[in-house]
């Protein structure tokens, strides 16, 4: 059996992942929950991981991978609400993208209940924590 190839992709300020606000974020590092969801979906898929504070890195990323892998696990955290740029380069790859939030951006400030990814996403996966980003691996499976 071929392994799907999946791209773990988190933007700006996720690499404080267990220091930042951890009532709204968690405590655990993402490295950390990453070591789980590859004991748990090693041997179906093949998961990397990339993460940036910079627009551009993400663009680059974006279409590095956007035209081999089998799909783009994506929170662009701020960027989610700002970036025309990003929006648009998930819509110019063919990989599937789902777009991930850690916490529900809807329950929060005005500003980020929008979404320039969300129109071109395969879905969205909201308010569950880092547990969003093993429901999106379960979705290529």
């Amino acid at each position: 059996m071929v392994r799907k190839k999946i791209l773990i992709l988190n933007g700006p300020n996720l690499n404080l992942l267990g220091t930042r606000e951890p009532e709204i974020y968690g405590a655990q590092t993402f490295e950390q929950f990453l070591e789980i969801l590859q004991d748990k979906f090693g041997s179906q898929l093949d998961t990397s991981y990339f993460q940036s504070n910079e627009e551009g890195v993400l663009i680059n990323k974006l279409h590095e991978v956007g035209f081999s892998y089998d799909g783009i696990l994506f929170n662009a955290g701020g960027y989610t609400h700002t970036s025309v740029a990003l929006g648009d380069a998930v819509a110019a790859i063919k990989t599937p993208v789902i777009e991930i939030h850690i916490s529900n951006v809807h329950a929060r400030e005005d500003f980020r209940h929008h979404s320039y990814l969300s129109p071109k996403a395969k879905g969205i996966i909201v308010g569950f924590g880092l547990r969003g980003y093993e429901l999106g691996l379960y979705s290529f499976l």
